[in-house]
């Protein structure tokens, strides 16, 4: 499957977001290095505030080691709720390849630094900007 089945994808469960004025609505999925679908998440689907939290929940360590993360939004560098970043938890995970559709604008944290992060550590990283406007459009409420 392509790129672009898995942003779609992505872009949909960020739909399902329940809507919040601190936090971003963002969709992710893991897929393996042979293209099947491991987990998938988005923000706020349970305890796990931000969506690739949520989908790495749902696997044991080690499972998604080599496969890609698709996330609407570039996985956050900093949080307030957690000690682990989206960026460290995929980067812990053995996460080879991310694709985003937009990256973090500075509405809560003044710079995301989670494609630094993340490509200093070897993962590849990938923008679809002609994603970004259905991206965004979850977010509308926050202004942007």
């Amino acid at each position: 499957m392509s790129d672009r089945h898995w942003m779609e994808l992505a872009v949909e469960l960020s739909r399902q977001s329940p809507r919040s004025d601190s936090a971003f609505a963002v969709g992710a999925v893991i897929i393996d290095p042979a293209g099947r679908e491991l987990a998938r998440g988005y923000s706020r689907e349970t305890d796990r505030v931000h969506a690739e939290e949520s989908a790495f929940a749902k696997l044991a360590a080690g499972a998604a080691a080599g496969g890609t993360l698709y996330s609407t939004l570039e996985p956050c560098s900093t949080r307030a709720s957690s000690p682990y970043s989206c960026a460290a938890l995929t980067i812990e995970a053995g996460i080879r390849r991310v694709v985003i559709a937009w990256r973090e604008p500075p509405l809560f944290v003044a710079r995301c630094e989670g494609v630094e992060l993340l490509r200093a550590a070897g993962i590849t990283v990938d923008l679809l900007p002609e994603y970004e406007p259905a991206a965004r459009e979850p977010n509308r409420h926050l202004g942007l």
